[in-house]
Protein backbone atom coordinates (compact mmCIF):
# COMPACT_ATOMS: atom_id res chain seq x y z
CA UNK A 1 0.00 0.00 0.00
CA UNK A 2 2.88 2.72 1.26
CA UNK A 3 4.61 1.72 -2.45
CA UNK A 4 1.57 2.23 -4.49
CA UNK A 5 1.21 5.85 -2.66
CA UNK A 6 4.70 6.05 -3.04
CA UNK A 7 4.48 5.35 -7.33
CA UNK A 8 1.24 7.50 -7.53
CA UNK A 9 3.27 10.38 -5.61
CA UNK A 10 6.37 9.56 -8.43
CA UNK A 11 4.10 9.79 -11.16
CA UNK A 12 2.09 13.17 -10.26
CA UNK A 13 5.96 14.64 -9.99
CA UNK A 14 6.79 13.55 -13.19
CA UNK A 15 3.90 14.67 -14.51
CA UNK A 16 4.58 18.35 -12.90
CA UNK A 17 7.95 18.37 -14.13
CA UNK A 18 6.99 17.02 -17.63
CA UNK A 19 4.11 20.39 -17.72
CA UNK A 20 7.04 22.96 -16.42
CA UNK A 21 9.60 21.52 -19.05
CA UNK A 22 7.47 21.79 -21.90
CA UNK A 23 6.02 25.23 -20.76
CA UNK A 24 9.64 26.24 -20.86
CA UNK A 25 10.45 24.37 -24.33
CA UNK A 26 7.40 26.09 -25.64
CA UNK A 27 8.18 29.65 -24.32
CA UNK A 28 11.72 29.65 -25.53
CA UNK A 29 10.08 28.88 -28.93
CA UNK A 30 8.07 31.66 -28.82
CA UNK A 31 10.90 33.78 -27.69
CA UNK A 32 13.09 32.50 -30.67
CA UNK A 33 10.29 33.31 -33.10
CA UNK A 34 9.33 36.84 -31.88
CA UNK A 35 13.20 37.23 -31.87
CA UNK A 36 13.54 36.11 -35.51
CA UNK A 37 10.20 38.05 -36.45
CA UNK A 38 11.62 41.16 -34.98
CA UNK A 39 14.99 40.48 -36.36
CA UNK A 40 13.59 40.20 -40.52
CA UNK A 41 10.94 43.30 -39.81
CA UNK A 42 13.12 45.65 -38.10
CA UNK A 43 16.79 44.67 -39.95
CA UNK A 44 17.61 48.19 -40.32
CA UNK A 45 16.78 49.59 -36.77
CA UNK A 46 19.13 46.82 -35.97
CA UNK A 47 22.05 46.92 -37.82
CA UNK A 48 21.63 51.33 -36.77
CA UNK A 49 22.05 50.25 -32.98
CA UNK A 50 25.12 52.08 -32.00
CA UNK A 51 25.62 49.15 -30.23
CA UNK A 52 25.60 46.57 -32.89
CA UNK A 53 29.24 45.64 -33.94
CA UNK A 54 27.31 44.83 -37.27
CA UNK A 55 28.17 48.75 -38.52
CA UNK A 56 31.73 48.13 -37.60
CA UNK A 57 32.31 45.38 -39.63
CA UNK A 58 30.43 46.73 -42.62
CA UNK A 59 32.33 50.25 -42.57
CA UNK A 60 35.75 48.19 -42.17
CA UNK A 61 34.31 46.36 -45.79
CA UNK A 62 32.74 49.32 -47.43
CA UNK A 63 33.23 52.80 -48.09
CA UNK A 64 29.94 54.76 -46.61
CA UNK A 65 28.01 55.81 -49.72
CA UNK A 66 27.31 59.27 -51.15
CA UNK A 67 24.08 61.91 -50.48
CA UNK A 68 22.85 63.44 -53.32
CA UNK A 69 20.57 66.05 -53.91
CA UNK A 70 17.37 65.88 -56.18
CA UNK A 71 19.15 67.55 -59.00
CA UNK A 72 22.75 64.95 -58.81
CA UNK A 73 24.43 67.00 -56.77
CA UNK A 74 27.11 65.90 -54.39
CA UNK A 75 25.63 67.04 -50.65
CA UNK A 76 27.52 64.52 -48.66
CA UNK A 77 30.59 62.00 -49.60
CA UNK A 78 33.65 60.39 -48.00
CA UNK A 79 37.13 61.20 -49.08
CA UNK A 80 40.11 58.67 -49.14
CA UNK A 81 43.41 59.86 -48.99
CA UNK A 82 46.90 58.24 -50.07
CA UNK A 83 47.45 56.48 -46.53
CA UNK A 84 43.61 55.28 -46.57
CA UNK A 85 42.11 57.86 -43.96
CA UNK A 86 38.97 58.22 -44.47
CA UNK A 87 37.05 61.88 -44.00
CA UNK A 88 33.24 62.93 -44.38
CA UNK A 89 33.04 65.64 -46.92
CA UNK A 90 30.32 68.62 -47.17
CA UNK A 91 30.70 70.41 -50.17
CA UNK A 92 28.35 73.07 -49.15
CA UNK A 93 29.18 72.68 -45.56
CA UNK A 94 26.49 74.58 -43.34
CA UNK A 95 23.96 74.97 -45.98
CA UNK A 96 22.85 71.47 -45.17
CA UNK A 97 23.80 70.89 -41.77
CA UNK A 98 20.35 70.22 -40.18
CA UNK A 99 18.37 68.32 -43.06
CA UNK A 100 21.98 66.42 -44.16
CA UNK A 101 23.37 66.34 -41.00
CA UNK A 102 26.90 64.11 -39.96
CA UNK A 103 27.63 60.60 -39.57
CA UNK A 104 29.92 60.49 -36.60
CA UNK A 105 29.00 61.47 -32.39
CA UNK A 106 25.27 59.21 -32.86
CA UNK A 107 24.51 60.77 -36.53
CA UNK A 108 21.83 63.32 -37.29
CA UNK A 109 19.43 63.97 -40.49
CA UNK A 110 20.09 61.86 -43.81
CA UNK A 111 23.01 60.22 -42.22
CA UNK A 112 21.08 58.98 -39.64
CA UNK A 113 17.67 58.35 -41.29
CA UNK A 114 19.76 56.42 -44.45
CA UNK A 115 22.68 54.81 -42.46
CA UNK A 116 21.29 51.60 -43.27
CA UNK A 117 22.05 52.27 -46.68
CA UNK A 118 24.93 54.14 -46.66
CA UNK A 119 27.00 51.40 -44.97
CA UNK A 120 25.75 48.82 -47.21
CA UNK A 121 27.18 47.81 -50.86
CA UNK A 122 24.98 46.41 -53.23
CA UNK A 123 27.94 46.99 -56.22
CA UNK A 124 27.79 44.62 -58.86
CA UNK A 125 29.26 41.04 -57.96
CA UNK A 126 31.96 41.57 -60.78
CA UNK A 127 32.98 45.36 -59.11
CA UNK A 128 33.22 43.62 -56.01
CA UNK A 129 35.96 40.58 -57.03
CA UNK A 130 37.84 43.56 -58.95
CA UNK A 131 38.29 45.54 -55.88
CA UNK A 132 38.92 42.18 -53.95
CA UNK A 133 42.15 41.52 -55.88
CA UNK A 134 43.24 44.83 -55.21
CA UNK A 135 42.24 45.11 -51.66
CA UNK A 136 39.50 47.74 -52.21
CA UNK A 137 37.21 48.76 -50.27
CA UNK A 138 33.41 48.09 -51.63
CA UNK A 139 31.50 51.07 -52.84
CA UNK A 140 28.24 52.10 -50.39
CA UNK A 141 25.22 52.80 -52.03
CA UNK A 142 24.01 55.96 -52.95
CA UNK A 143 21.02 58.21 -51.93
CA UNK A 144 19.01 60.29 -53.59
CA UNK A 145 17.01 63.23 -51.81
CA UNK A 146 14.26 65.58 -52.61
CA UNK A 147 16.33 68.42 -51.90
CA UNK A 148 16.93 71.11 -54.19
CA UNK A 149 19.94 72.93 -53.77
CA UNK A 150 18.84 76.33 -55.49
CA UNK A 151 15.85 76.96 -53.19
CA UNK A 152 17.66 75.66 -49.81
CA UNK A 153 20.58 78.61 -51.08
CA UNK A 154 17.55 81.10 -51.49
CA UNK A 155 15.74 80.14 -48.06
CA UNK A 156 18.86 80.06 -45.90
CA UNK A 157 20.30 83.12 -48.20
CA UNK A 158 16.80 84.80 -47.33
CA UNK A 159 17.03 84.30 -43.63
CA UNK A 160 20.28 85.60 -43.15
CA UNK A 161 20.95 86.50 -39.63
CA UNK A 162 18.10 85.38 -38.32
CA UNK A 163 17.15 82.43 -36.01
CA UNK A 164 14.49 80.38 -37.13
CA UNK A 165 13.26 77.73 -39.66
CA UNK A 166 12.01 77.33 -43.23
CA UNK A 167 11.02 74.42 -44.99
CA UNK A 168 9.82 73.80 -48.81
CA UNK A 169 7.99 70.95 -50.00
CA UNK A 170 5.68 69.65 -52.70
CA UNK A 171 1.82 69.50 -51.50
CA UNK A 172 0.58 66.62 -53.86
CA UNK A 173 3.86 64.34 -52.98
CA UNK A 174 5.23 65.30 -49.63
CA UNK A 175 8.46 65.54 -50.76
CA UNK A 176 10.46 68.34 -49.07
CA UNK A 177 12.29 70.73 -51.46
CA UNK A 178 14.39 72.78 -49.17
CA UNK A 179 14.94 72.44 -45.16
CA UNK A 180 16.86 75.23 -43.11
CA UNK A 181 17.27 75.60 -40.13
CA UNK A 182 19.55 78.41 -38.21
CA UNK A 183 21.45 79.07 -36.38
CA UNK A 184 23.69 76.33 -38.34
CA UNK A 185 27.07 74.44 -38.15
CA UNK A 186 29.68 73.15 -40.60
CA UNK A 187 29.21 69.43 -40.30
CA UNK A 188 32.40 68.64 -41.13
CA UNK A 189 33.59 70.60 -38.06
CA UNK A 190 31.28 68.54 -35.57
CA UNK A 191 33.91 66.73 -33.98
CA UNK A 192 36.31 70.14 -33.35
CA UNK A 193 32.88 71.25 -32.06
CA UNK A 194 31.29 69.01 -30.42
CA UNK A 195 32.38 69.06 -26.74
CA UNK A 196 32.06 72.96 -27.08
CA UNK A 197 28.19 72.26 -27.74
CA UNK A 198 27.62 69.82 -25.34
CA UNK A 199 28.93 71.96 -22.66
CA UNK A 200 26.78 74.75 -23.31
CA UNK A 201 23.58 73.96 -21.77
CA UNK A 202 21.96 77.33 -23.97
CA UNK A 203 22.85 76.10 -27.40
CA UNK A 204 20.17 75.16 -29.73
CA UNK A 205 22.59 74.54 -32.76
CA UNK A 206 22.01 71.22 -33.02
CA UNK A 207 18.29 71.34 -32.63
CA UNK A 208 17.06 70.70 -36.41
CA UNK A 209 13.88 73.89 -35.82
CA UNK A 210 11.76 73.10 -39.04
CA UNK A 211 11.07 69.21 -37.57
CA UNK A 212 11.58 69.73 -33.41
CA UNK A 213 10.87 73.81 -32.76
CA UNK A 214 8.08 74.26 -30.88
CA UNK A 215 6.44 78.09 -31.44
CA UNK A 216 3.71 79.92 -30.45
CA UNK A 217 1.51 80.05 -33.73
CA UNK A 218 0.15 83.20 -33.36
CA UNK A 219 -2.40 84.16 -36.10
CA UNK A 220 -1.78 81.37 -38.76
CA UNK A 221 -3.60 79.10 -35.93
CA UNK A 222 -6.15 81.21 -37.12
CA UNK A 223 -6.42 78.51 -39.94
CA UNK A 224 -7.81 76.15 -37.65
CA UNK A 225 -10.28 78.27 -35.38
CA UNK A 226 -11.64 79.08 -38.68
CA UNK A 227 -11.50 75.65 -39.63
CA UNK A 228 -13.98 74.48 -36.74
CA UNK A 229 -16.30 77.57 -37.44
CA UNK A 230 -17.21 76.51 -40.45
CA UNK A 231 -17.05 72.87 -38.80
CA UNK A 232 -20.02 74.09 -36.86
CA UNK A 233 -21.61 76.39 -39.31
CA UNK A 234 -21.80 74.73 -42.31
CA UNK A 235 -24.48 77.04 -44.13
CA UNK A 236 -24.33 80.23 -41.87
CA UNK A 237 -20.57 81.02 -41.62
CA UNK A 238 -20.56 83.59 -44.35
CA UNK A 239 -23.39 84.92 -42.25
CA UNK A 240 -20.91 86.03 -39.44
CA UNK A 241 -20.21 89.72 -38.38
CA UNK A 242 -18.84 91.56 -35.57
CA UNK A 243 -17.82 94.83 -34.98
CA UNK A 244 -14.08 95.26 -34.35
CA UNK A 245 -13.03 98.27 -31.65
CA UNK A 246 -9.28 97.03 -31.92
CA UNK A 247 -9.49 94.99 -28.53
CA UNK A 248 -12.15 92.45 -26.52
CA UNK A 249 -12.58 91.60 -23.17
CA UNK A 250 -14.04 89.02 -21.01
CA UNK A 251 -13.17 89.37 -17.28
CA UNK A 252 -9.82 90.25 -16.79
CA UNK A 253 -8.45 88.92 -20.01
CA UNK A 254 -8.08 91.51 -22.74
CA UNK A 255 -7.37 90.86 -25.97
CA UNK A 256 -5.84 93.70 -28.87
CA UNK A 257 -5.08 93.51 -32.50
CA UNK A 258 -2.18 93.93 -33.41
CA UNK A 259 -0.40 96.79 -33.49
CA UNK A 260 -4.14 98.57 -31.72
CA UNK A 261 -5.61 97.87 -35.86
CA UNK A 262 -9.59 99.08 -34.98
CA UNK A 263 -10.73 96.68 -37.98
CA UNK A 264 -14.45 98.21 -37.83
CA UNK A 265 -17.44 95.94 -39.40
CA UNK A 266 -16.03 92.71 -40.77
CA UNK A 267 -17.46 89.66 -41.72
CA UNK A 268 -15.88 85.88 -42.03
CA UNK A 269 -13.22 86.58 -44.76
CA UNK A 270 -12.38 89.86 -43.87
CA UNK A 271 -11.75 88.75 -39.91
CA UNK A 272 -8.95 86.17 -41.30
CA UNK A 273 -7.96 88.57 -44.48
CA UNK A 274 -6.90 91.01 -42.06
CA UNK A 275 -6.18 88.50 -39.22
CA UNK A 276 -8.38 90.46 -36.65
CA UNK A 277 -7.77 89.29 -33.58
CA UNK A 278 -10.85 90.61 -31.54
CA UNK A 279 -13.01 89.09 -34.25
CA UNK A 280 -11.22 85.51 -34.24
CA UNK A 281 -11.26 85.32 -30.24
CA UNK A 282 -15.09 85.92 -30.39
CA UNK A 283 -15.46 83.48 -33.05
CA UNK A 284 -13.61 81.25 -30.56
CA UNK A 285 -15.97 81.91 -27.83
CA UNK A 286 -19.02 80.65 -29.75
CA UNK A 287 -16.94 77.16 -30.69
CA UNK A 288 -17.85 73.87 -28.96
CA UNK A 289 -15.38 72.59 -26.67
CA UNK A 290 -15.63 69.10 -26.85
CA UNK A 291 -15.91 69.57 -31.10
CA UNK A 292 -12.84 71.65 -31.41
CA UNK A 293 -10.67 69.18 -29.10
CA UNK A 294 -12.41 66.53 -31.55
CA UNK A 295 -11.11 68.24 -34.38
CA UNK A 296 -7.66 69.30 -33.09
CA UNK A 297 -6.55 65.54 -32.35
CA UNK A 298 -7.81 64.86 -36.30
CA UNK A 299 -5.36 67.90 -37.38
CA UNK A 300 -2.48 66.10 -35.48
CA UNK A 301 -2.40 68.08 -32.26
CA UNK A 302 -0.64 66.07 -28.92
CA UNK A 303 0.23 63.04 -31.07
CA UNK A 304 3.52 62.01 -31.96
CA UNK A 305 4.22 62.09 -35.82
CA UNK A 306 4.62 58.84 -37.70
CA UNK A 307 7.79 59.97 -39.62
CA UNK A 308 10.91 58.50 -40.47
CA UNK A 309 13.04 61.53 -38.62
CA UNK A 310 12.71 62.88 -34.97
CA UNK A 311 10.04 65.44 -34.78
CA UNK A 312 8.53 67.71 -31.69
CA UNK A 313 4.78 67.27 -30.66
CA UNK A 314 2.33 70.09 -31.37
CA UNK A 315 -0.02 70.56 -28.67
CA UNK A 316 -3.30 72.23 -27.72
CA UNK A 317 -5.60 71.32 -25.10
CA UNK A 318 -9.54 72.25 -25.24
CA UNK A 319 -12.08 71.01 -22.65
CA UNK A 320 -15.44 72.25 -20.99
CA UNK A 321 -12.64 73.57 -17.91
CA UNK A 322 -11.28 75.92 -20.57
CA UNK A 323 -12.05 79.95 -19.62
CA UNK A 324 -12.71 82.02 -21.50
CA UNK A 325 -9.57 83.72 -21.09
CA UNK A 326 -7.93 81.41 -22.62
CA UNK A 327 -10.22 80.19 -25.16
CA UNK A 328 -9.62 83.61 -26.87
CA UNK A 329 -5.72 83.18 -26.29
CA UNK A 330 -6.16 79.34 -27.72
CA UNK A 331 -8.16 80.91 -31.00
CA UNK A 332 -5.70 83.69 -31.77
CA UNK A 333 -2.56 80.99 -31.62
CA UNK A 334 -1.70 82.15 -28.01
CA UNK A 335 -1.82 81.08 -24.20
CA UNK A 336 -0.49 77.50 -23.95
CA UNK A 337 -0.55 76.49 -28.20
CA UNK A 338 2.84 75.55 -29.64
CA UNK A 339 3.66 74.09 -33.05
CA UNK A 340 6.42 72.45 -35.24
CA UNK A 341 7.37 74.81 -38.37
CA UNK A 342 6.81 70.68 -40.36
CA UNK A 343 3.00 70.48 -38.90
CA UNK A 344 1.99 73.75 -39.94
CA UNK A 345 3.96 72.86 -43.48
CA UNK A 346 1.76 69.73 -43.26
CA UNK A 347 -1.64 71.21 -42.56
CA UNK A 348 -1.36 73.84 -45.28
CA UNK A 349 0.37 70.92 -47.80
CA UNK A 350 -3.53 69.42 -46.58
CA UNK A 351 -5.56 72.21 -47.72
CA UNK A 352 -3.59 72.98 -51.14
CA UNK A 353 -4.02 69.36 -51.94
CA UNK A 354 -7.70 68.72 -51.03
CA UNK A 355 -7.50 67.99 -47.33
CA UNK A 356 -5.09 65.02 -47.68
CA UNK A 357 -2.26 65.40 -46.05
CA UNK A 358 0.93 63.26 -47.37
CA UNK A 359 3.53 62.31 -45.71
CA UNK A 360 6.84 64.25 -45.72
CA UNK A 361 9.96 62.52 -47.31
CA UNK A 362 13.55 63.72 -48.17
CA UNK A 363 15.31 60.00 -49.81
CA UNK A 364 13.89 60.19 -53.06
CA UNK A 365 15.58 56.56 -53.57
CA UNK A 366 19.06 54.65 -53.22
CA UNK A 367 20.99 53.52 -56.00
CA UNK A 368 24.52 51.44 -56.30
CA UNK A 369 27.67 52.11 -57.98
CA UNK A 370 26.42 50.69 -61.26
CA UNK A 371 23.38 53.25 -61.34
CA UNK A 372 20.84 50.16 -60.41
CA UNK A 373 18.20 51.60 -57.83
CA UNK A 374 17.72 49.28 -54.84
CA UNK A 375 15.28 51.00 -53.29
CA UNK A 376 12.63 54.15 -54.19
CA UNK A 377 10.54 55.74 -51.95
CA UNK A 378 7.36 56.67 -53.03
CA UNK A 379 4.46 59.27 -52.02
CA UNK A 380 2.18 58.27 -49.26
CA UNK A 381 -0.61 59.47 -47.67
CA UNK A 382 -0.86 60.57 -44.00
CA UNK A 383 -4.12 61.31 -43.40
CA UNK A 384 -7.31 63.32 -44.37
CA UNK A 385 -7.05 66.05 -42.11
CA UNK A 386 -10.47 67.39 -43.37
CA UNK A 387 -13.18 67.27 -46.34
CA UNK A 388 -12.41 68.75 -49.45
CA UNK A 389 -15.26 71.26 -49.36
CA UNK A 390 -13.54 72.93 -46.35
CA UNK A 391 -9.83 72.87 -48.05
CA UNK A 392 -11.79 74.93 -50.37
CA UNK A 393 -13.16 77.08 -48.36
CA UNK A 394 -9.59 77.89 -46.31
CA UNK A 395 -8.00 78.24 -49.89
CA UNK A 396 -10.28 80.74 -50.16
CA UNK A 397 -9.67 82.96 -47.30
CA UNK A 398 -5.66 82.19 -47.94
CA UNK A 399 -5.80 83.60 -51.10
CA UNK A 400 -7.65 86.85 -49.71
CA UNK A 401 -5.18 87.29 -47.15
CA UNK A 402 -2.88 87.33 -50.40
CA UNK A 403 -5.61 89.90 -52.52
CA UNK A 404 -6.42 92.31 -49.81
CA UNK A 405 -4.83 91.69 -46.46
CA UNK A 406 -1.92 90.73 -44.72
CA UNK A 407 0.13 89.09 -47.19
CA UNK A 408 -0.47 91.74 -50.05
CA UNK A 409 3.22 91.92 -51.15
CA UNK A 410 2.25 88.29 -52.74
CA UNK A 411 -0.30 89.87 -54.95
CA UNK A 412 -0.06 90.78 -58.62
CA UNK A 413 2.60 89.01 -59.66
CA UNK A 414 3.25 86.28 -62.63
CA UNK A 415 2.09 83.65 -60.19
CA UNK A 416 -0.99 83.50 -57.71
CA UNK A 417 -0.44 82.86 -54.43
CA UNK A 418 -2.44 82.19 -50.62
CA UNK A 419 -1.33 81.87 -47.39
CA UNK A 420 -1.41 83.24 -43.85
CA UNK A 421 0.68 85.27 -41.72
CA UNK A 422 1.36 85.05 -38.24
CA UNK A 423 3.03 87.68 -35.07
CA UNK A 424 3.36 85.41 -32.17
CA UNK A 425 4.06 87.18 -29.12
CA UNK A 426 6.67 84.90 -26.88
CA UNK A 427 7.49 85.85 -23.47
CA UNK A 428 7.62 88.48 -20.91
CA UNK A 429 8.57 91.67 -23.14
CA UNK A 430 5.34 92.95 -24.29
CA UNK A 431 5.51 93.69 -28.38
CA UNK A 432 8.14 90.34 -29.42
CA UNK A 433 7.00 88.13 -31.56
CA UNK A 434 8.37 85.86 -34.39
CA UNK A 435 7.26 86.37 -37.78
CA UNK A 436 5.25 83.55 -39.28
CA UNK A 437 4.27 82.62 -42.95
CA UNK A 438 2.26 79.48 -44.57
CA UNK A 439 0.93 79.12 -47.71
CA UNK A 440 1.39 78.04 -51.36
CA UNK A 441 1.39 78.74 -55.39
CA UNK A 442 -0.04 78.78 -57.69
CA UNK A 443 -3.42 79.41 -55.75
CA UNK A 444 -5.32 77.64 -58.20
CA UNK A 445 -3.51 74.66 -58.62
CA UNK A 446 -0.70 74.41 -56.22
CA UNK A 447 2.78 73.25 -56.81
CA UNK A 448 5.61 74.60 -54.01
CA UNK A 449 4.50 74.91 -50.53
CA UNK A 450 6.19 77.57 -47.88
CA UNK A 451 6.68 77.39 -44.52
CA UNK A 452 8.50 80.50 -42.31
CA UNK A 453 9.40 81.34 -39.00
CA UNK A 454 11.42 83.88 -38.24
CA UNK A 455 12.23 84.65 -34.19
CA UNK A 456 11.95 88.09 -32.91
CA UNK A 457 11.37 89.39 -35.96
CA UNK A 458 8.05 91.11 -35.51
CA UNK A 459 5.33 90.89 -38.04
CA UNK A 460 4.62 88.12 -40.15
CA UNK A 461 3.81 90.59 -43.44
CA UNK A 462 6.67 92.62 -43.00
CA UNK A 463 9.38 89.66 -42.39
CA UNK A 464 8.32 86.58 -43.36
CA UNK A 465 6.24 87.25 -46.49
CA UNK A 466 9.26 88.76 -48.60
CA UNK A 467 10.87 85.33 -47.75
CA UNK A 468 8.63 83.71 -49.22
CA UNK A 469 8.12 85.64 -52.16
CA UNK A 470 11.87 85.13 -53.05
CA UNK A 471 11.81 81.37 -52.75
CA UNK A 472 8.31 81.65 -54.97
CA UNK A 473 10.21 83.43 -57.38
CA UNK A 474 13.19 80.90 -57.19
CA UNK A 475 10.36 78.29 -58.45
CA UNK A 476 8.19 79.64 -60.96
CA UNK A 477 11.01 82.22 -62.48
CA UNK A 478 14.35 79.62 -61.55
Amino acid sequence: MKKRNENKKNKKKNREIRIITWGFVVLFLCMAGYITYYSVTNHQELINNSYNGRQQALLAQNVRGRIYSGDGIILAQTITDEEGKETREYPYQNLFAHVVGYAVNGRMGIESQANYYLINSNAPLSEKAALDISGAKYPGDDVYTTLNVELQQVASTALGIYQGAIIVSEPESGKILAMVSKPDFNPEEILDIWDELIADKESSILLNRVTQGLYPPGSTFKIVTALEYIKENKDTYQNYSYNCTGAITRGEERIQCYHGSVHGTVNFNRSFAKSCNSSFANIGLSLDRQLFQDTLEELLFNQSLDLPFTTGTSRVEVSEQTSEGDMMQISIGQGTTGITPLWLNMLTCAIANDGTAMKPYVVDYVQNSAGTRIKTFSPAVYGKLMEEQEAEILSGLMRDVVEEGTASRLSGLSYTAAGKTGSAEYGTVKGDSHAWFTGFAPAENPQICVTIIIEGAGAGGDYAVPIAKRIFDAYFEG
